[in-house]
């Protein structure tokens, strides 16, 4: 069987400088989420994606997103075999355990809305015939900054809302990068390298161990207390809802789990809470103009008291 430890030693080998995304990567999939990778081309989101897809004995696909893909490549499609006079089904990219959506703002409107049911539901209807995905069914998608590029399609509130995590990736500090360019000289050694260290059954595992994560009802408190904030805030036009206060119960669960603890802390929730508030928040006109969205929530991070015991 597989662990969690080992799973996150073999990812920290093949991906430089990379051991706090890698975490919330590892706690989406236990939690059955969703996560956006933002960042300029070439900062390796696809091979951070493939890598983590490789650590694991489930599917894997990969759709490149660009404004011809239609939304039968995404869920799939039926159509009439001539050979033996009888509808088929071909399924699409969604029938698999992990999808790698490649630069997701560069499909249009209507493909990008055919990934929600999938995405929430676990689902996909082809033809008014419901197909039920791979469990775990899990979705990286990657994008880079919109202002960057012409020809994309910011994602919409509600679809933003289906990620569990938006990561922001930045530049590596000049040691990561000097390890990037040594390790990766050798185009062919580091796709070798990537091999399943756990199966699907371990994630199975891990996911029911983790829903039995304790949480403190002064850490409930704690998160709807933050939550509530934001939505009271005088530069915020567009607070955390309900679906997000759940998310960070389901992923301060698991960064508790993955530490090996089967209780949740303060300071679990206050590590999950950028990659999950900062894309469901919204500023105000004025807000935008002399206020970034981080700002803002560290702002409301440091007003909410800490519990102060929540074991």
């Amino acid at each position: 069987m597989g662990t969690v430890r080992e799973v996150k030693n073999h990812l920290n080998g093949l991906i430089v400088g990379r051991e706090k995304e890698i975490d919330f990567m590892l706690i989406a999939l236990i939690q059955e989420g969703h996560v956006l990778l933002e960042s300029v081309p070439g900062s390796g989101k696809t091979w951070m994606a493939k890598a983590f897809a490789g650590s694991f004995t489930g599917g894997f696909r990969r759709l490149q997103f660009t404004p011809d893909v239609l939304p039968s490549d995404v869920t799939g499609i039926r159509f009439f075999n001539p050979k033996i006079q009888e509808f088929q089904l071909r399924p699409g990219a969604v029938l698999t355990n992990l999808l790698l959506a490649d630069e997701i703002n560069r499909a249009t409107p209507r493909t990008q809305s055919s990934l929600l049911e999938a995405m929430e539901e676990k689902q996909a209807t082809i033809d008014g015939e419901t197909l039920q995905l791979p469990n775990p069914f899990i979705v990286i998608a990657t994008q880079n900054p919109v202002e960057s590029q012409q020809g994309t399609f910011p994602l919409p509130a509600a679809q933003l809302d289906r990620f569990l995590f938006r990561l922001e990736i930045g530049y590596p500090t000049l040691e990561e990068e000097m390890k990037i360019i040594r390790n990766f000289r050798d185009n062919a050694s580091h796709k070798k390298a990537i091999q399943a260290v756990a199966s699907i059954e371990d994630v199975h595992r891990w996911s029911e161990e983790a829903k039995k994560v304790k949480i403190h009802e002064d850490v409930e408190k704690y998160i709807l207390n933050l939550v509530r904030a934001t939505r009271e805030h005088s530069m915020i036009e567009l607070g955390l809802s309900s679906r997000a206060a759940l998310a960070l119960v389901h992923a301060a669960q698991g960064k508790a789990f993955i530490d090996g603890r089967n209780y949740v802390t303060p300071d679990d929730v206050k590590y999950v809470l950028e990659p999950v508030a900062l894309h469901r928040l919204l500023l105000s006109a004025e807000g935008m103009l002399v206020l970034k969205p981080a700002d803002v929530l560290q702002e409301i991070s440091e007003s909410i008291p800490l519990p102060v015991e929540a074991i």
